[in-house]
């Protein structure tokens, strides 16, 4: 099993201590020693998760709905159910792989999902703190930022990168490794991605920057596998611009489409020589960095720039100056914004959010130094479009205009304090923030909702997420209760801190591998492909009501200012991202605009307002 597919074969571990994509999952120089302590992923005992996934579904239900779909978890648990069935075969499964599920979810989550990637699947990331404006700006900014990236990069291709650690576990740290080189191609019915690994003797060398639509080969190491510096960087990207007056036409825009549409253009696109060459440069690049237009949208503060990262704002900007199939996209902005998007297959956020880091600070302390490397001129790279696909690119336009059209996306700045309030009151910072998010939904529609927060399992080999069910009984009670008069401020504390500490044990279970919904998936996985009818539990009203995500949300911690944000799972839903730093936290809130019930500016106040309030609460009482 190849948890990735890549376009030249890579084995093992050379002499230069590199890594197989399925497998190890290297840091320091130890990568033997680390892949032995990183534990395979378990499968958890089904009445465990049975019993959970009831405790889940309750709040959602009414008694009697409740009731039946308790007889239906009963069957499927009983001694003579399918469940014990499909779990023994789990189990078998488990023990011939690394990881029994990291093939299932890379394929159903990502290479099989026919929506674009755009919106739909990758998410975008501001840079909160604004830079100078204008083209010298811009240029100065990202040749630092360039230089920073691969500052960062040379930390993997050394193996001196710091290895991530839960408490004392160390993670996998195989998704860093996927970051540099990769790309998604389109295919029909499942995508494929490649990724050149840092041992390859035909490994890149160069990036992609995109300027006007126009897309040139940026050489960034030269023949000694030197790195170009800032300076050397800023010549060649004034070189580019200095090439371009008019913008070509949007090429890129065609990787925003629903796949299968995409998929059927590409060969049409690689049918010339000179688009095929092109591809594969751009493909097989380290990474894409987008050097944006003007772009002045209306309104204040941070949002109106959250979706030039996202989607580029729309046809009539920069939503052709993209390659949305590239794992690592950078975009500088004109107007002092930056930010990036991620194609989602590879990695999660926070190995992106690492790169990030690290190149915002390299580009605060960049210094001035002399070239070590030898610099070459940017390469332009053509494309020759016939009507076929110059009919394409038009149709690609018109949905990806009418998609943003409908998305709303705001960025809340929330400085009243940061994750040092919770602590304060020894309080895990992340439950705290996903209890506010219980109460702002509660205060809207007045009732609870499914809500899935992202939870790392990066503790196992090829870990990626495992859902965190945020909505529980005690959150229920507590939301409830908050506004109601005749419950005293000693009670409403009490059942707070409950609410809290009941996420907390959901999250201790589910980055511990015994979480609820991945065992669920293997289990009904397990039954398709031995050809065992669908069993009743995953037919039941109540599995699809527990899985319908109105709150899909994320942490996504960072050193810098930054935001993250991506579409809500759902039509009638939110999508929840957010920061916590030390005294103020960031949150990108979305919704789709025809939706009527929804509305991410509403629950942007709302979230302000119950952390305020739960704050309040807090400080003003004391424990009973």
């Amino acid at each position: 099993m190849e948890s990735m597919p890549i376009r030249r074969p890579f084995f093992g571990l050379s002499r230069r201590g590199c890594f197989r994509l399925n497998s190890h999952c290297p840091g320091r120089k130890r990568a033997s020693e680390l892949y032995s302590i990183v534990f395979r992923l378990p499968v958890p005992p089904l009445e465990q998760t049975l019993e959970k996934y009831l405790k889940t579904i309750r709040p959602l239900l009414t008694e009697s709905e409740f009731e039946k779909s308790k007889k239906v978890v009963e069957q499927f648990g009983a001694s003579n159910g399918i469940g014990p069935v499909l779990e023994q075969h789990l189990v078998e499964r488990s023990k011939k792989h690394d990881n029994w599920l990291a093939e299932w979810w890379l394929r159903l989550a990502y290479l099989e999902y026919r929506l674009p990637v755009t919106i739909h699947s990758s998410p975008g990331l501001l840079f909160a703190q604004k830079v100078q404006e204008g083209v010298d700006g811009q240029v100065r900014f990202a040749s630092k930022f360039i230089a920073g990236v691969l500052d960062y990069k040379s930390m993997i291709d050394n193996q001196t990168l710091p290895v991530d650690r839960l408490g004392d576990q160390p993670l996998c740290m195989a998704q860093y490794y996927k970051l540099f080189g990769a790309c998604r191609i389109p295919k029909p019915q499942r995508d494929g991605v490649i990724c050149y690994a840092p041992d390859q003797p035909d490994r890149p060398d160069h990036i992609v920057v995109v300027y006007k639509n126009h897309f040139f080969k940026l050489r960034v190491y030269d023949e000694e596998e030197r790195s170009l510096n800032p300076s050397q960087i800023e010549e060649q990207l004034r070189a580019i611009l200095g090439r371009v007056e008019t913008r070509a036409p949007p090429v890129g825009i065609l990787t925003s489409e629903q796949r299968d549409e995409w998929a059927q253009v590409y060969p049409l696109l690689r049918q010339d020589p000179a688009n095929a060459s092109s591809l594969d440069e751009i493909e097989r690049s380290l990474f894409v960095v987008c050097l944006d237009d003007e772009y002045r949208p209306q309104g204040e503060g941070l949002s109106p720039y959250a979706g030039q990262m996202l989607h580029g704002a729309g046809s009539g900007f920069n939503s052709g100056n993209r390659w949305f199939d590239k794992t690592l996209q950078f975009i500088i902005g004109r107007n002092g914004f930056n930010g990036l998007i991620y194609e989602h297959a590879p990695a999660e956020g926070p190995p992106v959010v690492a790169v990030t880091d690290h190149a915002l600070e390299y580009c605060a302390k960049a210094a001035a130094a002399a070239p070590t490397a030898t610099a070459e001129s940017p390469t332009p790279l053509s494309f020759h479009l016939g009507p076929p696909v110059l009919d394409a690119i038009e149709r690609a336009k018109k949905k990806l205009d009418g998609l943003i059209g409908d998305l709303q996306v705001e960025v809340l700045v929330f400085d009243s304090f940061g994750k040092n309030f919770p602590k304060s009151q020894r309080l895990p910072p992340d439950a705290f923030i996903q209890v506010a998010l219980q109460l702002a939904y509660f205060r809207l529609h007045g009732e609870p909702c499914a809500s899935y927060e992202s939870g790392s399992i990066r503790r196992f080999q090829l870990g990626r997420t495992e859902t965190i069910r945020s909505c529980s009984m005690e959150s229920d009670v507590f939301a409830r209760s908050f506004d109601d008069s005749s419950c005293s401020a000693s009670e409403k504390r009490n059942r707070l801190i409950a609410a809290v500490q009941a996420h907390r044990r959901y999250t201790d279970d589910a980055v511990n591998g015994r979480g609820v919904d991945r065992h669920l998936l293997g289990l009904k996985m397990i039954a398709a492909e031995r050809g065992i009818p669908l069993p009743e539990l995953y037919k039941d009203p109540a599995f699809g009501k527990s899985c319908h995500w109105r709150l899909s949300t994320s942490q996504v911690p960072a050193k810098q200012e930054l935001v993250m944000y991506y579409d809500p799972s759902v039509p009638d839903g939110y999508g929840v991202c957010y920061n916590p730093l030390e005294r103020k936290m960031l949150f990108g809130i979305s919704a789709w605009r025809s939706c009527q019930r929804t509305d991410a500016s509403r629950l942007s106040d709302s979230l302000r307002r119950s952390l305020n309030d739960m704050s309040t609460l807090l400080a003003s009482t004391v424990t009973v």
